[in-house]
């Protein structure tokens, strides 16, 4: 069993106010002892989502880092060549799909390439519009 996390989940599980932090909470510690991945960017997602909330929510740039570097120690972190991320933008684009969805569609070019049999995400809607053929395996906590 693989297991892929969106960085919402992620955000989610560390942000104490976030409406899904519960849930969130609770499949990282399902997660306990399974293969799982997130994607090379997430880091740098994580971190920006954490440190911009407005306040009194927002989470200092110390905090946000403890998060990600406890984070780490128990997921993988799957980078994409060049070659892939082209093709992604390109198959991103000839879908139609423009703006911020390209970065939904490289988080779902890392889970195809870890062969996840679970994808996590809070943005499960989009995610199946970009990836039709991994619609069965989007699923929310």
């Amino acid at each position: 069993m693989t297991i892929f996390l969106d960085t919402n989940i992620l955000i989610a599980a560390t942000q104490i106010s976030h409406p899904h932090n519960l849930q969130s909470r609770a499949l990282l510690s399902r997660t306990r002892g399974v293969k799982t991945f997130i994607g090379a960017h997430t880091i740098a997602e994580v971190y920006s989502g954490l440190t911009r909330i407005p306040p009194p929510e927002r989470i200092s740039s110390a905090v946000a880092m403890q998060a990600i570097e406890t984070y780490l120690l128990r997921m993988d972190p799957i980078t994409l060549t060049v070659e892939e991320c082209l093709k992604t933008v390109r198959d991103t684009a000839r879908m139609g799909h423009t703006g911020g969805m390209i970065y939904d569609a490289l988080l779902l070019a890392c889970a195809r390439k870890t062969e996840a049999n679970q994808i996590y995400t809070w943005n499960r809607k989009h995610f199946q519009m970009i990836a039709p053929d991994l619609a069965d395996r989007i699923i929310t906590p």
